[in-house]
């Protein structure tokens, strides 16, 4: 009898390092959010700088949004599941960010930016990923792009899971957006209760699951909602399988540690306290934002 090895099954899952609650903050005009990913944890899910989870049906919560405020050396990933977000930016930029649709911002050398709510009522959700960039990248031209949700690549699995792929790659389909240096995954997974689902990880990728609806598990360890469940690095793993007995939905963030020095000051994030002084004085002085 021949047989054929699954090139995505998953033979040996990695498990939890641990479970993190986040911590609830504001930030822009007072929009109110839970800081997942925080600055503590950002060496050990290096390239990944901050997950925010943002989700209320109260207006005071987000209605200010987020003025003009400046970015440098890293790139941001905000992905809605409700709600209307208009952003326009420096580089002459504007877009609409609706329901299921990712806003990818590359900050490189600098853009000044705003992200403002487009309804006065109704529930605003989603979530806002910083990602790293390389040293060699810092200082690139800003680059930005809208995807409608139509445009994100999505497959259904045999057991009835939903995925959609916004970076990266999962059993053959390739999402939106790659990145060489960091080879980030990045997955919205709506499991059905009493399924499963199995991803492949190269054993020295960071990764973690932020559960948003319902409970998993992860090599026995139940995830409850709003909670990050950090991956742990071993290496007979060769991925992870999330298992469902009621329905869920998930993040599944992966990526290739660039295991660079991580100075962060605010919204700047280089490579040296030098580097900081730089952006700080570029944006007092008005250059940080310029497109020329």
């Amino acid at each position: 009898m021949n047989t054929t090895l699954d090139p995505h099954r998953v033979e040996v899952s990695r498990t939890v390092e641990r479970l993190v609650a986040g911590q609830g903050t504001s930030d822009g005009a007072g929009v109110k959010l839970n800081r997942v990913l925080t600055q503590n944890l950002q060496h050990r899910l290096d390239p990944f700088l901050m997950l925010d989870a943002f989700g209320s049906d109260r207006a005071d919560d987000y209605i200010a949004g987020f003025p003009d405020h400046p970015h440098r050396g890293f790139e941001t990933i905000t992905y809605m599941i409700a709600g209307r977000m208009l952003h326009r930016d420096s580089a002459g930029h504007q877009g609409l960010l609706e329901n299921g649709g990712v806003q990818w911002m590359t900050a490189g050398k600098g853009v000044i930016h705003s992200e403002i709510p487009q309804q006065e009522e109704g529930v605003m959700e989603g979530f806002q990923l910083w990602l790293n960039l390389p040293k060699r990248d810092k200082m690139n031209t800003p680059w930005y792009r809208d995807f409608k949700a139509d445009d994100l690549p999505k497959f259904t699995t045999e057991e009835g899971v939903e995925v959609t792929v916004i970076a990266g790659d999962s059993h053959g389909v390739t999402g939106a957006v790659t990145r060489d240096a960091t080879q980030p995954n990045y997955l919205d997974l709506h499991l059905p209760g009493g399924s499963h689902f199995a991803q492949q990880l190269p054993a020295g990728h960071n990764a973690f699951v932020y559960v948003y609806r319902g409970e998993v598990s992860i090599g026995g360890k139940a995830v409850p909602a709003q909670r990050m469940a950090i991956l742990a690095n071993e290496a007979q793993a060769d991925g992870v399988v999330i298992k469902a007995d009621v329905d869920a939905r998930v993040l599944l963030v992966s990526g290739q540690p660039l295991k660079e020095p991580i100075v962060q000051y605010g919204p700047f994030v280089m490579n040296s306290q030098d580097e900081i002084y730089q952006a700080l004085s570029d944006f007092r002085d008005g250059r940080l934002g310029e497109t020329a």
